[in-house]
């Protein structure tokens, strides 16, 4: 069955990178649309970055410019590279995974498979 497993996670300083990760078993995620959510203490889940399969790519405009999402097909790994981040940018990150075409990001709804997600904390 098709489960991603998000890593990666960690407490940094603002300013500073972090790159997570998405392992996804069962099936290559170069023939998924993939996504990476995030959810703030107290807030909704919301979409960061989504690509599909032409690898077409969709970021919330908070992260537009910072954050880049990109595929190893080799590895079959789904990554979130995250710079300059900052205080907002703290939330529990979530890999998502459709066989599904989904058309731009999405929302929450239009993804079955989920990781557990993966916390990283920004201190300014």
């Amino acid at each position: 069955q098709v489960q991603p497993t998000e890593s990666g996670g960690a407490s940094v300083q603002a300013g500073g990178s972090v790159r997570l990760s998405c392992a996804n078993s069962a099936s290559p995620v170069s023939r998924m649309c993939m996504a990476w959510f995030r959810q703030a203490p107290g807030s909704q889940r919301e979409g960061v970055a989504s690509i599909d399969y032409d690898d077409i790519t969709v970021y919330h405009e908070d992260v537009r410019g910072r954050f880049t999402i990109t595929r190893d097909s080799a590895k079959n790994i789904l990554y979130l590279q995250m710079n300059n981040l900052q205080p907002e940018d703290t939330a529990t990150y979530y890999c998502a995974a459709e066989f599904l075409y989904i058309s731009g990001m999405g929302d929450p709804t239009d993804y079955r498979f989920w990781g557990q997600g993966t916390l990283v904390t920004v201190s300014s």
